[in-house]
This record gives C-alpha cells, sequence and structure tokens, in this order.
C-alpha cells in the first residue's frame, strides 16, 4: 500500500498565544509572576499589581515564560528608565524601578531564598552596604558587529534576550569617564581596514589613565594601529589589543599593570586585562572593610583566603596584622596575588594555587587556621566547606555572588556547628537584578 508524507504542523510559526494577568510578585530575577490556570508565568519587567497583557514564549507543564506586550493597568511603583535604550538594551533589567525599591526587593529576596532552602537558619537583621544608582561601573564589555552586505559597523551591548547588538552612544550606569569614549571609539573602529577582524570591546577605569581593550581574531596592519594610537592620546587613555591565549599587545600606555585603589590603608591592587575584578569600585572597598571588621584580625591570627583572586580581600586582612594564606585555582592571579603582595611590602602573606573543587586536606597550605574568608563564584563553595571540621576557624566570612548557593552552603555551616550573626546585601549592581551578599558564622 503506497504511504503518502504529510508534513507536520510547525507549531513554531504558529500564531502566538496572547493572554491578560496580573502580577503577584517579583522572583530574584526581577521578573514578574503571574497565575494562569493555575500554572506560575513568568513575565521579565512587570511589578507586583499590575495588570499586563502578554504573548507567551514558552509554555511548559509546570510554568510559562511571557513577553510584556502592554499595560493594562500600572503600578505605583513604577517609574520611566533613565535610559534610552533600555527597552531594546540586555544590559539593566530594573531601571522602571526606583533604587530604594530595587535594594528593598534585593533584601527581601535574600531573607526569602534563605527562608526557603535554609529554613531552619535564624536570619538577624539583613542591612545593606549602597552604592550610587549610576556611574558606578569601572569595567564593561561591549559587543561589535560587522555587517559584510552594509558594510556597517556596530558597537554597544547585546539586546534583551537576543543575539543583535544594540548601538549605544553612552551608557549612565558606567563611569563618566568610560561613557564618553564609546561614541569616538565606535567611529574610530568603523573606519578601520580590519574592521571584520574585530571582536568584543572592554573598557576599563584603571590609574592613571582609563583603557581601551580591543579583542582581534587577526592582527591588524600598521596604518589601523596607528589610527588606535591617535585616537588613545586623543582621549587620554591605554589602548590594548588581545589577541588569542591572553596574549596582549600595547599600543599606548604602560605595561603589563594597571592599578585599582583599594580603601583599605593605601593598597593598590594591580591587575592585567582580562582579569576579574570587582566592577563597583565603591561597594569593593566598603565591602573589604567590612570584612576586616567582621574577621576582627590580630598579629595572632592566621586567616585563610579561599578564591582569593589576586588578593582583593587578603591585601587589607595582611595589612591588619594577621598572617594571610590565599588560594586561588587560576595560575596567573596567584602570581599576580604575590606581585601585589610584594609591592605592598606583605611578607606576611603567602600565596597557593590548588584546585578548590578537588580535595584539599593533601595541600602544603592546608592546616587548621583562626579565621576563613570565602569569596567564590557563583557555583558556591560547597566542596571546600566539607573540609571545615579539620580547618576549625573560629569564624567564616562568606561573600556571595549567588544568594542561592550562599542559602544552599549555610546549611553546611550550620550541621558543622557554625550560626549565621550577621547578613549583608552589597548594591554591588544598581539597575540589575543581580544581589551581591556577604554573611558571618560563628562558630557556637
Amino acid at each position: 500500500m503506497a504511504q503518502f508524507f504529510r508534513e507536520k504542523p510547525n507549531r513554531s510559526s504558529s500564531k502566538p498565544q496572547n493572554v491578560s494577568l496580573t502580577i503577584q510578585s517579583l522572583d530574584h530575577l526581577a521578573q514578574g509572576i503571574g497565575q494562569l490556570q493555575g500554572k506560575v508565568v513568568f513575565v521579565p519587567g512587570a511589578l507586583p499589581t499590575e495588570r499586563v497583557k502578554v504573548t507567551l514564549t514558552e509554555n511548559k507543564k509546570q510554568y510559562a515564560k511571557a513577553k510584556l506586550l502592554q499595560l493594562e493597568s500600572r503600578s505605583d511603583l513604577r517609574i520611566e528608565p533613565e535610559c534610552p535604550h533600555y527597552q531594546r538594551c540586555g544590559g539593566c533589567n530594573f531601571q522602571h524601578l526606583s533604587h530604594a525599591e530595587q535594594t528593598d526587593h534585593k533584601r527581601a529576596t535574600l531573607a526569602n531564598l534563605f527562608h526557603k532552602l535554609a529554613p531552619e537558619i535564624a536570619l538577624p537583621a539583613i542591612d545593606d552596604v549602597l552604592s550610587s544608582p549610576w556611574q558606578y561601573r569601572r569595567k564593561a564589555r561591549l559587543s561589535s558587529w560587522y555587517d559584510k552586505a552594509s558594510k556597517g559597523f556596530t558597537l554597544g551591548f547585546r539586546g534583551r534576550e537576543s543575539h543583535k547588538v544594540v548601538a549605544i552612544e553612552q551608557c549612565q550606569v558606567l563611569d563618566a569617564s568610560l561613557s564618553e569614549l564609546i561614541k569616538p571609539v565606535a567611529a574610530t573602529l568603523a573606519k578601520l581596514q580590519g574592521v571584520a577582524a574585530l571582536g568584543h570591546v572592554e573598557l576599563i577605569a584603571t590609574e592613571p589613565q582609563p583603557m581601551v581593550v580591543i579583542r582581534v581574531v587577526q592582527s591588524l596592519s600598521d596604518k589601523d594601529k596607528t589610527k588606535l594610537v591617535e585616537l588613545a592620546q586623543r582621549l587620554n587613555c591605554a589602548m590594548v589589543l588581545e589577541h588569542a591565549d591572553e596574549q596582549w599587545e600595547y599600543l599606548q600606555g604602560k605595561q603589563p599593570y594597571y592599578a585599582l585603589p583599594l580603601a583599605y590603608g593605601s593598597l593598590d591592587l594591580h591587575f592585567n586585562p582580562g582579569n576579574f575584578i570587582q566592577v563597583n569600585g565603591g561597594v569593593n572597598n566598603a565591602m573589604v572593610n567590612r570584612a576586616v571588621e567582621w574577621l576582627s584580625p590580630t598579629a595572632d591570627d592566621t586567616v585563610l583566603d579561599l578564591f582569593c583572586g589576586m588578593g582583593n580581600f587578603s591585601l587589607a586582612v595582611a595589612a591588619s596584622g594577621a598572617k594571610v594564606i590565599g588560594v586561588e585555582g587560576v595560575p596567573n592571579l596567584v602570581a599576580l596575588a604575590k606581585a601585589n603582595a610584594q609591592a605592598a611590602q606583605l611578607a606576611n602573606a603567602a600565596f597557593y594555587c590548588s584546585d578548590l573543587n578537588e580535595p584539599l586536606d593533601k595541600a602544603s597550605w592546608f592546616g587548621k587556621v583562626d579565621k576563613l574568608l570565602l569569596d567564590p563564584s557563583r557555583a558556591g563553595a560547597f566542596e571546600a566547606l566539607a573540609y571545615l571540621s579539620k580547618l576549625s576557624p573560629k569564624c567564616v566570612v562568606y561573600v556571595s555572588c549567588n544568594p542561592l548557593s550562599l542559602a544552599r552552603d549555610s546549611q553546611q555551616l550550620l550541621k558543622q556547628g557554625y550560626q549565621l550573626e550577621k547578613l549583608s546585601v552589597l548594591d554591588m549592581f544598581p539597575q540589575t537584578h543581580h544581589i551581591e551578599a556577604m554573611a558571618l558564622f560563628v562558630r557556637k
């Protein structure tokens, strides 16, 4: 019997489902949460109490995601975003709420996550380390796009829920010295012969001058390099090309180190292009000072700093007089930490390279310490905390860029005899949903 092929309907091209619903709350990603026929619906950009018209973009069995089409009723808390690019740019997602309300939401979110993931932990009052809501970022990565058909070049940020690059000429959350660079840098890059070889562009506010780091996938001509040097001289900035395998070509500016001031004493944190740095300098300094205050290090203490990076916390703790052991898994960051300690004449700080997701008790630096500081990545410090009883610190300061992993890891600290004494929300990223927090645990 003959069989005839019948094409299946293309569900992805079917007409989107538009519905109206009421937003009840916000989640930890600042998405509005509504209900549709008993199913949770997440709506970015919506606020509690608002009636919104949306189109479903993802419809799962347990939940759905939707795009905001229209506000049928507005929350009294909604404000007009200051940035003209806000509706298209993917850099910020919280400008429709005042800075004070953003902070309140982050504090409540942190408390709710602890109540949900670690309900047995008694929470202290959560305080804030506040930031200026604008011009706070000292580092940003801009995306570039070259259209071969139109010969057009675009420099900006990725669009909201999109890979397209949104062209911008200024950014209100960037340090003013960096925002002023965007337009002239974009204009010069568009005129280069090797414009098709350009990747992302990083802008960094450093001492003694701002830095422009341009990723290139192939070498630029001498003529193009001359144009970039002329631009750097005109803008009074450093100009660096980033090649593959973290190879840096300095066209203009001193090398190899650039300094970031630390408020603790007169310390400088030196780094290379490509290294991770905390983007909010003011909050970082307040965070370092608070960590030293909570640890209360003395000359008799040995403080272990895990995930120490290039010494952001280690230098300040060592400057207080304590012996510091800094451990980091990235070799070039360990080398920088050693160089930073040497430059600051801190002979009481030693640094080691270890994979902190692997067993720790065989490492040469491992042993009992008086105090412990943790500053892990978003994944948290769960593996390292398995060795807490052998380290036996009297207190633990935990700095977290992910409240989910902080709440989870807090359970492990509780089980090993520690109690949560202090908890702070760090306003590291105003105008976004991102939550930075730090906690103090003391052994009972």
